[in-house]
């Protein structure tokens, strides 16, 4: 690693990432002579005079881009937790040329030749392991990605993506500005009746910062989930729901038109490439394999679910008119969640507010890191005074059992205006091998959850919990990677594998033995009664099947849009999914719903989640059945931890995900263990036979 340079801190791959001395004016100076280095190293590597090995062609060609990965990586993620005017500019100016780049890899005829000149050789006929995997799989992906094509072939492909990169930035931008943009102000208390006091104390702390009286409430998820479950006024949960899915459609953040341009050059892209449409190029090295068989998934889901859905909502329906009598109105969609937590509450005399003085995020965080350490063996620490990007951030230290550092990540929890919506895992560094040593990776996690209030520690719903879980199921991933090749290492996955490692970490906060490690009273540090926890496992079920459908509606419309959407016979494509998830919704969606204007797994990257969102239920599948062998050997089992962490996480990419997972379990997949764990499974009491 070269030393820090110090006209430009891009320029180097430094593990202490200098955030405070990174503006925009440092990115497209640093992304010229990046792409520069980058275009003469690709020029070498197709040029090399001797015999073709695979230091000089396939080691040079995964360590080729990474100091613009790097970079890109680093201003990508500040444009996304703290954008600003300039930045956004900077980086919209640099996204082209370096996409373009990108693009052009596996079309250049010379490094395309080097390649197979070096598949011919003696001493890849040798190869074995992860390195033979690097090279099936790096020519698989350059004739996917048109190495074969004829020259015009290649220049259509090339333009195909760099608008995709453009616009897919642009619709992201597009939801961000649109959620920032909406606010609804409260001046009379009453309004609030049913709100909980940490929603209300959020309200008016939230006012106060803008120099306010009174309440203000946003479209970020504390606020909008507190609202539409339990504020009385039906009138304002109308208003927050039929803001949140408009999102994207109005004025100069309208994304519909993006829509439907992303999915037209994504069906050209895959067209030209060969393939029937986009989800088959998307799935073709993923499990699924291709969209025909990714529908057929979540059409068996679908069937094992919608009966008991429609059960649900008839008994959820009956419910409000037992309270409110027989004419009481059909439920609206603002009015589910509201009478659903009614419900909840007379079922299992429960309340999920009752839960949240035992989350503190604090002690949160420190159990699971106490969880990691009996599982995996690892230690880790924060670390104060590294900088970051905002001054919530935290930066923490992974060391394993035998002092060995790991890597570092960073933590950004808090919901702000310059930060998108949603939660996620991303990666900084992915280490590698050297001769004495593996070195350490880097990444960060990031949420947007209930905040700290009135004076209070932030004080999470179980599941905001969950989150925090399945984020940094995520990092270990990363973190625990021991993968040679950087472009097979950590989540370099397969889609619908990589939610493995993330899922089955939420397992461990529905068990009394892990909650016992964290979930603790703010102010008294009790654990929870047991009367709570039990309430809380007998509701864990509850409305099961809408959940189901939620999951099951959304991989619809991703795969529908992406495989026989025509905007010919279909029309505007919010207004097709809308049609769709008619099938999956508890309440009618109101005509000017448009949730895939705001949907930025899916249109916020050139691929992204685009044709894979069935990914959660499939990895969902794995990680209910993979729960069984640590709920069987003991939750804390150091090793069911060891063979998960060395079978699983350690592996990257370096085997097919199917065989890595048939190595864990012994066995293929068993869907029956989601179908238990949801309160679905139709068959015998006790765990359903593998099959």
């Amino acid at each position: 690693m070269r030393a820090p340079n110090d006209t430009n801190p891009l320029l180097t791959i430094q593990f202490r990432v200098p955030f405070d001395r990174i503006g925009a004016a440092e990115v497209e100076p640093a992304m010229g002579e990046l792409l520069a280095q980058a275009r003469a190293l690709l020029a070498a590597i197709a040029a090399e005079p001797g015999e073709r090995t695979f230091a000089n062609t396939m080691l040079a060609l995964d360590v080729m881009t990474e100091p613009l990965d790097y970079a890109m990586g680093v201003v990508r993620h500040l444009e996304t937790v703290a954008t600003t005017p300039e930045l956004r500019a900077a980086f919209n100016a640099v996204q082209p040329s370096v996409s373009a780049f990108f693009s052009g890899i596996p079309l250049d005829a010379g490094l395309w030749q080097g390649i197979k000149a070096f598949a011919g050789t003696a001493e890849s006929a040798q190869l074995t392991g992860e390195r033979r995997r690097f090279l099936e799989k790096t020519v698989e992906n350059f004739r996917r990605h048109g190495a074969d094509l004829e020259p015009a072939g290649k220049k259509r492909l090339e333009e195909l993506d760099v608008e995709l990169t453009q616009i897919t930035t642009k619709f992201a931008e597009n939801v961000l500005d649109s959620t920032k943009a909406f606010e609804l102000a409260i001046e009379n208390e009453a309004v609030l009746a049913g709100l909980p006091p940490t929603a209300v104390a959020s309200a008016r702390e939230s006012a106060a910062r803008k120099g306010r009286e009174g309440w203000r409430f946003t479209l970020q998820a504390p606020d909008y989930t507190a609202v539409l479950t339990y504020l009385d006024d039906a009138a304002i949960r109308r208003r927050l729901y039929e803001a949140y899915g408009v999102r994207g459609t109005e004025g100069v953040w309208d994304n519909r038109p993006l829509v439907r341009r992303i999915l037209e050059l994504r069906a050209e892209k895959a067209r030209l490439l060969g393939f029937r449409d986009f989800a088959d190029f998307a799935l073709e090295d993923r499990m699924a394999r291709n969209g025909a068989r990714a529908l057929s998934f979540v059409e068996d889901l679908k069937a094992k679910t919608e009966a008991r859905f429609h059960q649900e909502n008839r008994e959820l329906l009956d419910f409000r008119r037992s309270l409110e009598g027989p004419q009481a109105p059909e439920l609206q969609p603002w009015d589910v969640a509201y009478y659903a937590e009614k419900q909840r509450a007379a079922l299992y005399d429960f309340d999920e507010e009752a839960l949240r003085p035992y989350f503190p995020v604090e002690s949160v965080v420190a159990g699971l890191f106490q969880l990691v350490s009996r599982l995996y063996g690892v230690r880790v620490s924060e670390e104060p005074g590294v900088p970051a990007w905002d001054p919530e951030v935290r930066y923490y230290n992974i060391h394993d059992e035998d002092g060995e550092f790991l890597g570092g990540f960073y933590a950004d929890w808090y919901p702000r205006d310059n930060k998108r919506g949603g939660a996620w895992m991303g990666v900084l560094i992915t280490g590698g091998p050297e001769p004495d040593r593996f070195r350490p990776h880097l990444g960060y996690i990031c949420g947007n959850l209930t905040p700290p209030v009135g004076g209070k520690p932030a004080l999470l719903t179980h599941r905001e919990v969950e989150t925090i879980f399945h984020e940094f199921g995520h990092l270990l991933h990363h973190m625990f990677s021991r993968v040679e090749m950087r472009s097979l290492a950590g989540t370099n996955v397969a889609w619908d594998f990589v939610e493995l490692p993330s899922q089955i970490m939420e397992n461990w906060c529905w068990e009394r033995g892990a909650l016992d490690l964290f979930a603790r009273h703010w102010e008294t540090g009790a654990a929870i009664r047991e009367e709570l926890f039990q309430k809380m496992k007998r509701a864990r079920t509850f409305r099961a099947a809408n959940a189901q459908m939620r999951q099951v509606g959304f991989g619809f419309v991703d795969l529908l849009l992406h495989t026989t959407y025509s905007p010919e016979r279909d029309g505007d494509p919010t207004e097709y999914a809308r049609r769709i998830l008619a099938e999956f919704t508890p309440a009618p969606l109101p005509p000017g719903h448009a949730l895939i204007a705001a949907f930025t797994h899916l249109f916020a990257d050139p691929v992204g989640y685009g044709a894979g969102y069935y990914s959660y239920k499939w990895a969902e599948v794995l990680d209910a059945d993979a729960f069984t062998r640590f709920s069987d050997a003991g939750i804390f089992s150091r090793e069911i931890g060891g063979e998960f962490r060395a079978t699983i996480l350690a592996k990257g990419d370096s085997e097919d995900p199917a065989e890595l997972y048939r190595k864990f379990m012994g066995r293929e997949p068993d869907p029956s263990a989601l179908l238990q764990r949801s309160g679905l499974w139709g068959g015998p009491p006790g765990r359903p036979a593998a099959r």
